[in-house]
């Protein structure tokens, strides 16, 4: 089953594509709808050019087909052992994997809307023995040479540290591969280790808040909407899958809900990375603001326990996919991604009307995530115990959530800054 669509429609919503995730997620792995999200997120960063795109759409695809119908592991629980067995796999991959051409992924169908994917399409291609005589060799074989599976592993080492990045797992067996074996990478892939400066500084943050209000402002029927998303994102430290309808997942109202001992309100996430259950704390003025949104659309001031309003609406019906025409249905990450995208632009233009041209170059490098990194980052420094960022973020253990702590080196950088190249000088 091919996974992804041409550049020009990665972004559109295909049928057979969502039906396929959503069997896979119910029947074999439960967090492979969120992978295939998070791999359309890291691919639609590759873009830029054609033949790297459809070099990494070649390698995720067989990559995530391995590890979902021949292994039946979650990506996230792959370690350097069970890498090697994909590798030994695709040095022999089953005859019926295995086509004489390169056929089009997927075709026009007269029938459906979106494209249908192609019967004749193979991830692996049989290829004539080079140096042979064509007049004298007819015979087509498949081999995987060590230069092939040095850049295989080298887009799926970078296909993991961009899942590292957003905390989606906390190894990269393919970078461990590469290292401890022959296969030496050829050259870095694109994507910056360095993620810890994906964070908004407070002055870039006030301006996203800033552009948010405006936007609400301007066009409260489109972005109050907007204005609740961003702050939910920073207020509960949510990742994107959190609040986002994916297969098997529709976020609903009631996942806010009241401690009954504290009187505190809290935000469900049922499920997250690594199949986790958590519920997080809920600051006041994200209650307010979450009771500011749901009277702007008609409902009562905070949620019933039951209540199965989803958080997320559609303005407009899609036009595609499982979701077509129903306009009541929830919002999916990408879509997300674009709302919060549009804010970022925003206060990207109001930081270069007041000349802080800098910064809005920063912001516009930002993604989704960054919000989260913000959210945690802030909390700490303003003196959050660790454990209760540990709790409310959660992650595995201490050791990650102190990956965010700035404050030390902010604290280093103010306390060097008027140091004296020249001790004598006074």
């Amino acid at each position: 089953m091919p996974l992804y669509p041409s550049i020009n429609e990665l972004n559109e919503s295909n049928l057979f594509i969502n039906q396929y995730i959503a069997e896979i997620t119910i029947h074999k792995v439960d967090d492979a709808g969120v992978v295939y999200e998070h791999s359309l997120d890291w691919l639609s960063e590759q873009t830029e050019n054609v033949n790297n795109f459809k070099s990494y759409r070649s390698e995720l695809t067989s990559f995530l087909y391995w590890c979902w119908n021949v292994a039946g592991l979650s990506v996230a629980d792959l370690d350097r052992k069970t890498l090697r067995e994909f590798i030994e796999w695709c040095r022999n991959p089953p005859l019926n994997l295995q086509g004489t051409c390169n056929y089009a992924q997927f075709v026009k169908h007269v029938d459906y809307e979106c494209k249908i994917p192609n019967e004749k399409w193979r991830p692996f291609t049989k290829r004539r023995v080079k140096g042979s005589d064509p007049l004298m060799n007819n015979e087509l074989v498949y081999r995987l040479s060590d230069t092939a599976i040095q850049t295989k592993l080298s887009i799926l080492s970078s296909f993991y540290q961009y899942l590292n990045c957003i905390e989606h797992c906390e190894c990269n067996p393919a970078a461990i591969l590469l290292k401890m074996s022959k296969f030496k990478p050829i050259r870095s892939q694109s994507g910056d280790d360095d993620d810890e400066l994906k964070f908004f500084s407070p002055l870039q943050w006030s301006y996203v808040i800033d552009a948010a209000e405006l936007m609400a402002k301007e066009a409260p029927e489109t972005h109050e909407r907007t204005l609740f998303i961003i702050k939910l994102l920073y207020g509960t430290y949510c990742r994107i899958s959190e609040i986002s309808a994916r297969p098997g997942y529709e976020p609903i109202m009631s996942q806010f809900r009241r401690d009954k001992k504290t009187g505190y309100w809290g935000f469900l996430v049922p499920q997250s990375k690594g199949g986790k259950r958590r519920t997080v704390s809920v600051p006041n003025e994200l209650l307010a603001a979450l009771t500011r949104y749901r009277k702007f659309r008609g409902l009562s001031d905070l949620p019933l326990p039951n209540e199965s309003e989803p958080i997320f609406i559609r303005h407009r019906a899609a036009q595609h996919g499982r979701d077509a025409k129903m306009i009541r249905s929830s919002i999916g990450t990408r879509y997300v991604r674009e709302i919060v995208q549009e804010v970022f632009d925003r206060a990207a233009e109001l930081l270069v009307k007041d000349s802080f041209g800098l910064d809005a170059a920063e912001v516009r490098l930002m993604t989704v995530h960054s919000i989260r990194h913000t959210g945690i980052s802030n909390d700490i420094a303003r003196g959050r115990p660790l454990q209760h960022v540990q709790a409310d973020a959660g992650h595995e253990s201490l050791d990650v959530t102190s990956l965010y702590v700035h404050t030390s080196r902010a604290e280093r950088h103010e306390s060097s800054a008027e140091r004296k190249l020249n001790p004598l000088d006074c």
